[in-house]
């Protein structure tokens, strides 16, 4: 029995239903839980947090900052190859967000009249790091290298008590990146502590990063108390391909995406009822082999499909309907196909452009729109570390030229002290 199904147009509606039900918006009992443990942090500070590490954790934590000591001493341990390799993706992807920076600017719009926009950067920023199977130093470089570049001041870290030590990387990941300030706190009483500050974790201006439900569920209750990069959903993928796509590769590109958890969604949309065939018969020969066999195949299973369509125009509409994270493109004609496309996170072109480079080094940030947001959002950069601060400069005569202009507007809105504030400048 294969993991996925094919299913044609008309179940496709059902199928995006399921998709949509995954968010952590629609869970009240989770958010009420997630709730009363920001509520708690907010009154007790580092007491509850020392508590709920004790309680989800099992640690028994004496201090919350991890030292640089401890940080060195992790990162001694992480494998020569994957410093290199980190040091590429670094590399990178600080290159490709070098391109994204904006610079203030000021024009002259009149006799008297500057007008302008300052751009500065945030001054703290917190970064989530997931500790356990979803500890991922790319995800540090993704959310560090950007907060840098924008010249951010303070960059400060909570991960759960044992991620250093089990993942030596991440270690190696944050000291490359010469971040020192890291605390010992995961979860959502993590996030409530960097949004709150406590008397030893620094209150933040903006907290970016992945993680689980929890963490996910206190983004989105405590957003307005601190800037967040997004409510992350559960990842997910589209590809659009025709007969010029091989089954192997499309099939494995699927499931690396599966393997991400249990609700993450793959999705394949063809014209051709061989080439669906064929990686569904791919998909269970790959599993067999695959080390987190059993989250792949419930992902395909709850969350996954082939989908028939007759042209790619009928493709592009679903694309643009589920509005994914990801979309692959192996079309005879990727461009034409990708002219069509909407709503995507991160669109890749042909057979040699797996989602996978830009997980990992590509450039590109690989932080990005989930659960339908691409439609209204975008990936993180440089500008989600920066604030911009309008100028307005106005000479007596400049701005005496203009004021009946105010007053009237400010009038015909009820607001009579505007209209004042405007007219009281032109009394002799």
């Amino acid at each position: 029995m294969s993991a996925i199904r094919i299913i044609g147009r008309r179940r496709v509606v059902d199928f995006l239903a399921r998709l949509l039900a995954r968010s952590v918006a629609f869970d009240s009992n989770l958010l009420a839980q997630v709730g009363a443990i920001i509520e708690d942090v907010r009154q007790r500070g580092d007491e509850a947090l020392i508590d709920y590490t004790r309680q989800f954790d099992g640690v028994e934590l004496s201090e919350l900052r991890i030292s640089e000591e401890s940080l060195r001493r992790s990162a001694a341990k992480a494998d020569s190859k994957v410093l290199e390799a980190l040091r590429l993706a670094i590399k990178n992807v600080r290159t490709f967000h070098e391109r994204q920076v904006e610079r203030s600017w000021e024009i002259c719009s009149g006799d008297g009249v500057r007008l302008g926009q300052r751009i500065t950067p945030l001054e703290r920023v917190g970064l989530y790091v997931p500790g356990g199977t979803a500890a991922y130093p790319s995800s540090i470089v993704m959310n560090v290298v950007p907060a840098q570049v924008a010249q951010v001041e303070r960059i400060v870290v909570a991960t759960p008590p044992r991620t250093l030590a089990e993942n030596p990387a991440v270690a190696a990941a944050l000291l490359e990146l010469n971040v020192r300030e890291i605390y010992a706190v995961g979860g959502a009483q993590g996030i409530a502590a960097l949004a709150f500050g406590t008397d030893t974790i620094p209150r933040v201006d903006k907290i970016t990063g992945p993680g689980n439900k929890y963490v996910a569920a206190a983004k989105k209750l405590l957003f307005g108390v601190v800037g967040i990069d997004a409510v992350a959903g559960p990842s997910e993928i589209v590809i659009v391909a025709d007969e010029t796509a091989r089954a192997d590769f499309v099939a494995a590109d699927l499931l690396a995406q599966a393997e991400h958890g249990e609700d993450a969604s793959a999705v394949l949309i063809t014209t051709q009822p061989a080439l669906a065939e064929q990686v569904s018969e791919e998909l269970m020969r790959q599993l067999e082999s695959l080390p987190r066999r059993e989250i792949a195949w419930s992902s395909l299973e709850n969350y996954g499909a082939i989908v028939l369509v007759d042209d790619v125009d009928e493709a592009c509409e679903i694309v643009n309907e589920i509005a994914p994270e990801h979309v692959e493109i192996v079309t005879s004609d990727d461009d034409a196909v990708a002219a069509k496309i909407k709503h995507a996170g991160a669109i890749f072109f042909g057979s040699y452009s797996p989602e996978a480079a830009g997980d990992y080094l590509a450039g590109p940030n690989h932080v990005l729109p989930t659960g339908r947001t691409a439609r209204f959002s975008s990936a993180l950069g440089v500008y989600d570390f920066v604030k911009r601060t309008s100028l307005l400069r106005y000479s007596s005569s400049a701005f005496q030229g203009v004021s009946e202009s105010i007053a009237v507007l400010a009038e015909c809105e009820g607001l009579g002290a505007h209209a004042r504030s405007a007219t009281i400048r032109n009394e002799k």
